[in-house]
């Protein structure tokens, strides 16, 4: 069975055309929704994926109306794949899982994907790396300063409960231990 599905990203927008090209390439079945790409929750393409069976395929005027991003396309080509069931695009004739070669060509788009993410997480740990050489500090400042620690030392040291102290520095008791040398903190 062939099963259309349509969107568009904002309600201003038309289905018509994408209807309309659906229709005519035989689709018996159309799921449309109006929801921007860039939002994960696809009501309708859960409902199509949720009910596709081995053999169907999904239908696309293009392949962005489908998936946001090339990760987000091999993720729904992966699941159908899974499904045993096919994609085809009505504007890219090279996007057709049904055929051997539309086959290959999405192994190859995911080799790239796969590539790019490799090299995205290599020039992050080099930045990473560069940024910590130079003394950057990753994560959240630190809750207690040098001076509140002290102070806490102090207050601890002359009998304050070291609770007591938390409250009036604003942490909780926990980061104020962890924070202090061992002997300040008994």
């Amino acid at each position: 069975m062939l099963i259309g599905y349509a969107r568009v990203s904002t309600d201003g927008q038309d289905l018509t055309t994408q209807r309309d090209a659906l229709l005519q390439a035989g689709c018996q079945r159309i799921y449309e929704e109006k929801v921007s790409g860039a939002v994960s929750g696809r009501v309708e393409l859960a409902r199509l994926l949720d009910h596709l069976r081995p053999g169907d395929v999904v239908v696309v005027m293009r392949l962005d109306r489908l998936a946001r991003s090339t990760r987000n396309l091999l993720d729904i080509a992966e699941q159908l794949q899974l499904t045993k069931a096919g994609l085809r695009s009505i504007s890219e004739p090279w996007a057709d899982t049904t055929s051997p070669a539309g086959r290959m060509i999405l192994t190859i788009f995911a080799g790239i994907a796969e590539f790019e993410r490799d090299l995205i997480k290599a020039r992050t740990a080099d930045g990473r790396a560069r940024a910590r050489s130079l003394g950057t500090r990753f994560g959240r400042p630190p809750k207690l300063t040098l001076e509140k620690l002290t102070l806490a030392g102090r207050l601890i040291s002359e009998g304050t409960p070291a609770r007591q102290v938390a409250s009036l520095l604003g942490v909780h008791p926990v980061t104020l231990y962890r924070r202090l040398p061992t002997s300040a903190s008994s």
